[in-house]
């Protein structure tokens, strides 16, 4: 009877739990579809403000800047960090204490803090050289760097998870360095960069502070835009967004399961 009693309070806690983090991104896709100009009242069904989102030049501008950044600085970052999670692993016997602090310092660091440290370094590197003015290279740079930290530790744990012995059967069996690469290393992290590469995505699309410290006023990203808007008031038309967004993300998560499935 305990036991009962105890699974129907999980099961209320688990639903108000979904209740209380899909609720409010309810109410936002809602109100994109709202035919009047505020978020306080329905006013009828109406796609206007999807509408008049695809002929926004500046929202369209500012979402291909978010795309383009996101994958540029997660390529590059994938490939600095999987070598600096490689030398890790490499060298894993020796003292470490350093570079591992200095890898865990950009994740620990606030971002204002971080975001400011960028615009510092810029801005000296532009006075003394004329280079690295603020825009998208300097989004990239900035990017990269807070980036590389989750990408060496995801490919440092899955080198710790693999069986020492196998690197010495690639040299017992005569793979020269490029292929122990190609053959068994690549292979045997492809999931790892796989999964660092979306969570680099991830974080550069999610990303506002450190953005918005080294942009340029030609390279304005997506969160930057909303964040400049809702400064006037939440428009339906930053709800019509947001909820591009989550379909987005929703339709990503969808086609991951069936693939998965289908793989099973």
């Amino acid at each position: 009877m305990q036991n009962r009693s105890f699974r129907k309070g999980l099961a209320v806690f688990w639903w108000l739990t979904l209740i209380f983090l899909y609720a409010p991104l309810l109410v936002v896709m809602v109100f994109s579809f709202n035919s009047i100009n505020t978020s306080a009242r329905w006013g009828g069904f109406s796609l206007r403000w999807y509408d008049r989102l695809m002929h926004n030049d500046v929202v369209i501008n500012a979402i291909s800047h978010t795309l383009l950044l996101a994958v540029i600085s997660s390529i590059i970052a994938v490939i600095l960090g999987a070598m600096i999670g490689y030398g890790l692993y490499k060298h894993r016997a020796r003292r470490l204490g350093l570079l591992i602090v200095l890898i865990y310092l950009p994740i620990v660091m606030p971002d204002i803090v971080f975001g400011i440290a960028d615009m510092a370094f810029f801005v000296q590197i532009h006075r003394l050289t004329g280079l690295l003015s603020p825009g998208l290279g300097t989004m990239v740079i900035a990017h990269v760097t807070f980036q590389i930290p989750f990408v060496a530790l995801i490919v440092y744990s899955r080198f710790v998870g693999l069986d020492a012995t196998l690197f010495d059967a690639a040299k017992d069996l005569y793979a020269s360095p490029w292929q122990r690469m190609l053959h068994f290393i690549l292979p045997t992290l492809k999931p790892a960069l796989l999964s660092a590469f979306f969570l680099s995505f991830t974080l550069s699309v999610d990303d506002f502070v450190i953005s918005f410290f080294t942009a340029g006023p030609e390279s304005a990203t997506l969160p930057i835009y909303i964040w400049g808007a809702i400064r006037r008031g939440i428009s339906p038309e930053i709800n019509a967004i947001a909820t591009l967004m989550i379909a987005s993300v929703a339709l990503v998560a969808v086609l991951s399961l069936l693939f998965n499935r289908r793989r099973v």
